[in-house]
């Protein structure tokens, strides 16, 4: 049933993208002054599921393939939050930095590595509202590094920047996604079907049933496709038809909250297992025993920034305002 199983993966970039032409030509459009060894920054903004990582991965591909002297690099801020992570991620990323070490070396290393070396850099930074803004600024401020900047509310985000973070992002092209129709999500479950399985043995019908199910999210239909795959190959069925996308519906979703909660940082984490241990909590409940738990605890406000991106991606739901705000975990 499945031929090549990269195909069925969130992460995969295939060689054509479907929709997103405008979006590409204007975001190669962008970059392309890489050539001469200058790009301003960009940011992407969209719902979850809209193929923004997915975009910004393709063009600096298809970048690196056609123009001598560039590197890039990509940093998922919800698992590489804090400066230190950051940066590392991004020096091995661009292979400047394999004999560093997270702990113990100085970010401002790092920073160098990135300074001195001749190639253009570009930096993929997803989920970039959850991201310290150290980073950002320090980036933003090397001559050879170009930042393409992925994130979901774009008025949020800028709102709460820092004063020298919003100075040099203000500035940055952007390139806004919306959802996927249903026709345009039929369009690229069918290109992953044809990609990644026997064709022949996969109903029309039943893609159609797993965009509809999808809403515009590209990641919650390529879960449903890869979970009803993984059926037939676990079971005497032979052909992926309506009923088998409905009877996974389920699991596929609980496939992307497993992927979710495995990409968090460790202190994201630890307010998700918290509130997932309890069931629900109160605000100061979840307060108190993240400071107990914690051996180096994070500031209010960075708290309240990883508890939105937990928010944003399903993983918890909150209620109520100040003293009698309360999360739930969701299952």
């Amino acid at each position: 049933m499945i031929t090549d199983a990269r195909a069925l993966k969130p992460e995969f970039v295939p060689r054509d993208l479907h929709h997103r032409e405008g979006q590409i030509d204007h975001l190669s459009s962008v970059l392309a002054p890489l050539q001469y060894d200058t790009a301003e920054n960009v940011t992407i903004f969209g719902p979850s599921g809209s193929g923004k990582t997915t975009i910004a991965k393709y063009v600096v591909t298809q970048l690196e393939r056609e123009t001598l002297g560039i590197r890039w690099g990509y940093v998922d801020g919800m698992s590489d939050n804090t400066t230190t992570a950051a940066l590392h991620r991004l020096v091995r990323e661009v292979n400047l930095g394999a004999d560093l070490r997270r702990r113990g070396e100085p970010t401002a290393l790092a920073l160098d590595r990135l300074r001195e070396c001749d190639d253009q850099v570009v930096a993929i930074l997803d989920e970039v509202s959850v991201l310290e803004e150290r980073p950002l600024v320090a980036l933003a401020n090397l001559p050879n590094v170009s930042l393409v900047a992925i994130t979901i509310d774009e008025e949020e985000w800028l709102d709460s920047l820092g004063r020298p973070a919003t100075s040099r992002m203000q500035s940055a092209a952007t390139v806004r996604l919306e959802k996927y129709s249903l026709q345009e999500l039929i369009d690229i479950l069918d290109s992953r079907v044809s990609h990644g399985l026997i064709k022949s043995r996969v109903d029309d019908e039943a893609v159609r049933r797993a965009a509809d199910i999808a809403a515009g999210d590209a990641r919650r239909g390529i879960a449903l496709l890869r979970r009803a795959a993984k059926r037939l190959e676990e079971t005497d069925e032979r052909q992926l038809t309506v009923e088998t996308i409905e009877n996974v519906v389920g699991a596929a979703e609980r496939d992307i909250q497993q992927r979710r909660v495995r990409s968090l940082g460790t202190h994201q984490r630890l307010l998700y297992n918290i509130i997932a241990d309890a069931g629900e909590i109160s605000g100061t409940e979840l307060a108190d025993e993240y400071e107990r738990r914690s051996v180096d605890p994070k500031s209010d406000p960075t708290r309240r920034r990883y508890l939105k991106s937990l928010r944003q991606y399903g993983l918890i739901e909150a209620s109520g305002e100040g003293r009698a705000r309360r999360y739930r975990s969701v299952t």
